[in-house]
């Protein structure tokens, strides 16, 4: 059996100066592929709600759909360290409730890790988590599960004040135990100055290139979805159109009799 990945080597790759790849999956045979190809960190993302499950957010996802899908990624990705999101209002409420969501992901579906968004608000379960001996990644910038709050998808940390409190968050989270941190939409000077300060890894995503690492979805980065594709994907497929055509194919040998 393949050895994961471990907490300590994504440090140490900070360490070294060595880029962090990760990227997000929902299901057995994208983690797979993602390992085979060489990720060392595959996150299973609340964003399966949009992806996946065909919500509009990610506020809807429980922690039965964070649990399924962990278990198919940890299963496909034997070597990776898989990072299960914390869903919305499944730690918010206490560190005893996050102990025990967190216990869910970790037994019944393998994760070595969590991700919890947020700053100065979670920093205290953050570190009764880690106290615990749970490993905790942490989120800042465009924070999903706040959606309504924060008023959209939208950059964070453009002024002078918002710049100043991510970096308190990304500085108290550290101090918490959190072994990295996600950084999403901020701007690339912030991020650049966040990733100078932290002993910690940093994992940018639309964040510019100065993080220790990036995350990218795996749609995105495959252009699965023919209808969205974020700039900060890049373009390195175009799949929808592709798979679109092989099944369109398939269908009309089967209208005509040709298969099989």
């Amino acid at each position: 059996m393949a050895r994961r990945v471990t907490t300590h080597e994504i440090r140490a790759m900070k360490a070294r100066g060595e880029p962090v790849p990760m990227i997000t999956a929902y299901d057995f045979t994208s983690a797979m592929l993602a390992e085979r190809a060489g990720i060392p960190v595959i996150l299973v993302g609340d964003s399966l709600g949009q992806v996946i499950l065909g919500y509009d957010s990610t506020i809807p996802v429980t922690l039965d759909d964070m649990v399924r899908a962990t278990g198919a990624v940890v299963r496909g990705a034997p070597g990776a360290l898989v990072v299960a999101d914390m869903p919305f209002m499944t730690y918010q409420e206490s560190a005893e409730q996050a102990l025990r969501s967190a216990a869910r992901v970790m037994q019944e579906a393998g994760a070595q890790a969590v991700k919890l968004e947020g700053g100065h608000p979670v920093v205290p379960t953050v570190k009764r988590l880690c106290e615990a001996g749970i490993a905790v990644m942490g989120h800042l910038g465009l924070t999903p599960q706040s959606l309504n709050q924060i008023g959209g998808y939208r950059v964070q940390g453009k002024d002078e004040e918002s710049a100043a409190r991510i970096l308190d968050d990304a500085l108290a989270l550290e101090r918490a135990g959190a072994f990295s941190v996600v950084l999403e939409l901020v701007p690339p000077g912030l991020a650049a100055e966040i990733t100078a300060r932290l002993s910690i890894p940093t994992i940018g995503i639309g964040a510019g290139p100065h993080c220790d690492g990036q995350v990218q979805v795996w749609h995105d980065l495959l252009g699965l979805n023919p209808d969205f594709r974020p700039k900060h994907a890049g373009h390195y497929a175009d799949l929808a159109p592709t798979v679109q055509d092989a099944i369109g194919r398939y269908a009309a040998d089967v209208r005509a009799r040709k298969f099989p």
